[in-house]
């Protein structure tokens, strides 16, 4: 193991989460409780994303606190969280701050609709287009899945009540293979993860998939040598070429609108290259095609900068963002449309022209309330410029498992981090299931949770995720790197 301190520390100060943290501590249930709960478990609760039937032997932790970067389940063992929960708790667990402006926001108004309107949808509404830059109007509702499915909504009754008379529908959507844009039937169609659809299918008609920017497997060259522009060049124009023609032989009439995550999140951690995100601006705006921003893991603060896409100065038609938007601390979600969007919407009353759409518990006062906080923290503590600033840290640490012959590639944004495992370097198979959860399994020992992308392409779940909440310190990448480092040479 290479020790923590044979990497120099950048000087800058540390950033104390709220509130103290036990070691090794939390509530000391009684046996008794602890079993009486295990069982309620087991009776009555059904578990995202997981196999049941080993619980009977080992049932799944109980989380008990959170604190910083932290969370302690009903045993009192403390586990460093390297994921942010499931990739939301940007500015960490126990935010006394948090709690107070929901508490005291459920006291004042504790629902309204936005069919009316109050006051924290009003300037949480007015912070984002203030924080995006240009006129824009804001569509709130409770999760990524629901904002991409009303982004959707939009760019077919967009293009409805613009396209000239007797012009034939845009309803088709184009993604990329790799992408995860949500878990309703929409935006599931928009997914190109074949493991989510498994079973689902036949989903939602009109949803298409073209190549993602994987440099590490397509491009010529490895995708670390960032001195081979050239390779890099032809790559991105050769996927310009894929989208543009796939436009063509669908009829670009028919296509409503493009949807891509700046940076692929739970499909492997996938940057694009430089020029990708503008060649696909361009495509789009010399066809009439509106194109998405699937932000809801960039966004606030993820990548380094408040929205992934501002890396390229690239912006989009229409935006959607949940996660971040509160860390967690509340379901929001929200969809941005540029103003020239939101005005083929006006019309007289009784038109039909209106958004017909809605959602129950998208925007409440005490949801809004708690986002814009959680705003307010980010820019207070400079938490964007920290996820810039530990992410070219961690990134400098992590590299150093390209030394392991099993190692194909590290990289990311800011806090957004992948490693991608393989059988050996020249051939890039993907490195098998059961080893890839060894690894994790190791770290979860080490009391360090990391993740990796289960369920999306058969074969190919073979990449470590590590996007921890933005107050990470040094001392804690130095512990989340040196685990790492131990689990992959052990």
């Amino acid at each position: 193991m290479v020790a923590s301190s044979d990497v120099k520390q950048p000087g800058s100060e540390k950033i104390a989460s709220e509130g103290p943290r036990d070691n090794q501590g939390g509530d000391q249930e009684t046996d008794l409780a602890t079993t009486d709960l295990a069982a309620m478990d087991a009776g009555s609760l059904w578990h995202a994303m997981t196999q049941h039937q080993p619980f009977s032997q080992k049932p799944p932790k109980c989380i008990k606190r959170g604190v910083g970067c932290y969370v302690t389940d009903d045993k009192g063992v403390e586990y460093f969280d390297g994921v942010s929960g499931l990739w939301c708790v940007n500015v960490g667990y126990g935010r006394q701050e948090l709690a107070d402006v929901a508490y005291a926001q459920m006291l004042n108004l504790s629902y309204s609709p936005l069919t009316m309107s109050h006051e924290p949808g009003i300037r949480l509404a007015h912070k984002l287009t203030s924080l995006l830059g240009y006129e824009s109007k804001v569509f709130f509702s409770t999760s990524g899945s629901e904002a991409n499915e009303t982004a959707f909504k939009i760019a077919r009754q967009y293009h409805a009540q613009t396209s000239p008379a007797g012009a034939g529908a845009r309803y088709k959507f184009i993604s990329r293979y790799r992408g995860y844009h949500g878990n309703t039937m929409g935006a599931l169609s928009a997914t190109a993860q074949a493991e989510r659809k498994l079973k689902y299918e036949p989903l939602v008609p009109g949803f298409l998939h073209v190549h993602p920017p994987y440099a590490y497997r397509f491009a010529h060259g490895p995708a670390h040598d960032l001195t081979d522009k050239s390779a890099e060049a032809a790559y991105t124009a050769s996927l310009l070429q894929e989208l543009e023609m796939t436009i063509q032989y669908e009829g670009a009439a028919s296509v409503a609108a493009v949807i891509i995550e700046p940076i692929i999140s739970g499909g492997g951690v996938i940057v694009p290259p430089d020029g990708y995100l503008q060649g696909v601006r361009e495509i789009c705006d010399r066809t009439g095609i509106l194109l998405i921003f699937d932000e809801v893991v960039n966004g606030f603060g993820r990548t380094g900068k408040m929205f992934g896409h501002q890396h390229w100065g690239v912006t989009p038609d229409i935006i959607t963002f949940a996660k971040g938007l509160t860390s967690g601390y509340m379901p929001l979600a929200a969809t941005v449309v540029k103003q020239p969007i939101f005005e083929a919407f006006l019309d007289e009353p009784g038109s039909g022209s209106h958004f017909r759409h809605i959602s129950t518990y998208g925007g409440t006062p005490a949801a809004t309330a708690v986002a814009l906080q959680n705003i307010e923290i980010l820019e207070r503590e400079h938490l964007v410029e920290r996820a810039a600033e530990m992410g070219d840290y961690l990134l400098h640490r992590l590299q150093r498992l390209l030394t392991h012959p099993q190692v194909g590639d590290v990289r990311g944004k800011g806090l957004l981090l992948g490693v991608e495992l393989v059988t050996d370097k020249a051939s890039k198979t993907p490195l098998d299931g059961a080893s890839v959860a060894a690894v994790i399994q190791f770290c979860m020992a080490q009391q360090v949770i990391i993740g990796r992308n289960t369920n999306t392409i058969p074969g190919f779940t073979n990449v470590l995720i590590i996007c921890p909440p933005l107050v990470i310190t040094y001392e804690e990448a130095d512990r989340l790197a040196d685990t790492l480092y131990q689990a992959v040479f052990a």
